[in-house]
């Protein structure tokens, strides 16, 4: 039985200096359940207890070609003999840039920062200057950064259709409520809901905020006639289309989703895998949009730029788009979803998969939801239960079922084996302890 004897010593001293004893929330995963990680390498990593764990967190994603990638730490040494940050620019940055531009259709000129919020704030205010309108549109469930004007969400706990919109609600306290008017939320693979939005307030309505992929919802998918008449609405009613690939991109494909669904996007932002863990982030797009940076939008950032990164970004990019590694690591994920499909099967478990093999949500239920409408349909509860299970048995998977599990090229065959002789034990557990319980 794994221990956290050390995690939770830690803890208990972490906590007396840093807010849940972490640096982000989201590593929080309660007094006797946060862990502290020693360290990672390729698909695996271990905590300061030495449990090991094959991990299909990757940080949320950047880790695409996995931990401590020689290639990419040899590239970033050589970043830091430039020197670091100078508020002044380098090489780097135009090459990473022609890297980005060659791979993805609609980026035609670059700005980088250092995370994907950034990012996402950017392009807004980039919007924003370009077309004179304030609001903007995003998609129930998705998720796009830290900050005020996205930190809101559609409450579906406990909704049903009959109540009639899910209610909008600040994501957490300090959201000022001054800025809810120019939050429009619709649900996923409706684009007449997305019309009826337009129709009230386009002449407010500056961009339409998408994830093709959710990589907060389970890797929920749109279809490709809502991509059309989302594409077509945009422009009919003046409002830029802007494809948030902090999590698709690079990973999905090498031009990301926009290639893999042939999107034309006006904008895009890219972060997490990127430069595979190194902190950098990417706002792209059509030379005449991106042209206000400048023409009186400002953009910087003391870090922005930073050689480490755009070294890293550049091995990163290249290994992506001139090797195979894209294609090893979807077919890794195709290989482990047979593998969990057969194990579920056998005993009867409902279950599907949404999204891209490299970036897959595991539902369960007999049927996909087509937006996150649909997810209170689905035993997210089993999900629950089961991770934690999982956690036990040293696979790392995220404790909430709305995040997607992710791939990298370092998951290999002896991952595979022993990833899905451990699942099938955590489902066998879990069945067991949730029939107990509702016995």
């Amino acid at each position: 039985m794994r221990k956290l004897t050390k995690s939770n010593q830690h803890f208990k001293k972490a906590i007396k200096r840093l807010p849940l004893g972490v640096a982000s929330n989201f590593r929080y995963w309660g007094d006797d359940r946060t862990i502290y990680v020693k360290k990672g390498k390729g698909a695996r990593l271990w905590d300061i207890d030495d449990n090991e764990y094959i991990d299909y967190r990757l940080g949320y994603g950047p880790n695409i070609l996995g931990y401590a990638d020689e290639r990419v730490d040899e590239a970033a040494r050589q970043g830091m003999n430039v020197g670091g940050v100078f508020a002044l620019s380098t090489e780097l940055e135009y090459q990473v840039a022609e890297r980005v531009c060659k791979m993805v259709p609609s980026a035609e000129l670059v700005r980088y920062s250092n995370s994907g919020t950034e990012a996402v704030m950017a392009s807004l205010r980039v919007a924003r200057a370009y077309t004179g309108k304030d609001s903007l549109i995003v998609v129930e469930g998705g998720y796009h950064g830290v900050f005020n004007e996205v930190l809101w969400y559609a409450e579906v706990e406990g909704w049903t259709p009959k109540d009639g919109a899910p209610e909008i609600l600040p994501f957490c306290d300090g959201v000022p409520g001054i800025v809810k008017p120019l939050f429009h939320a619709v649900p996923l693979n409706d684009a007449n809901a997305v019309e009826d939005v337009l129709r009230q307030y386009g002449d407010s309505i500056g961009a339409f905020l998408l994830e093709p992929i959710m990589g907060n919802c389970c890797g929920l998918t749109a279809n490709e006639e809502y991509l059309r008449d989302i594409r077509a609405l945009c422009t009919k009613y003046d409002v830029l289309l802007i494809v948030d690939e902090v999590k698709t991109g690079f990973r999905v494909g090498k031009g990301g989703v926009q290639e893999l669904f042939n999107i034309d996007a006006d904008m895009c932002t890219f972060a997490k895998a990127l430069a595979n863990g190194y902190p950098l982030s990417v706002l792209a797009g059509k030379e005449d949009i991106m042209r206000k940076i400048g023409d009186g939008v400002v953009h910087g950032g003391t870090f922005t730029g930073h050689s480490v990164s755009l070294a890293a970004a550049n091995k990163t990019l290249e290994i992506l788009d001139e090797t195979d590694a894209l294609k090893t690591i979807a077919q890794y994920g195709t290989n482990l979803q047979n593998g969990l499909e057969k194990i579920l099967d056998k005993r009867g478990v409902p279950h599907t998969f949404v999204g891209h093999s490299s970036m897959f949500g595991l539902f369960f239920s007999d049927h996909a939801p087509g937006n996150y409408r649909d997810w209170i349909n689905t035993d997210y509860a089993f999900y629950d239960a089961l991770a934690l299970e999982l956690h036990e048995l040293g696979i790392l998977v995220e404790p909430d079922s709305r995040e997607p599990w992710f791939i990298c090229e370092s998951h290999d065959m002896k991952c595979l084996d022993e990833t899905l002789d451990k699942f099938e034990q955590g489902v066998d557990i879990t069945i067991k302890k949730l029939a107990t319980k509702n016995s």
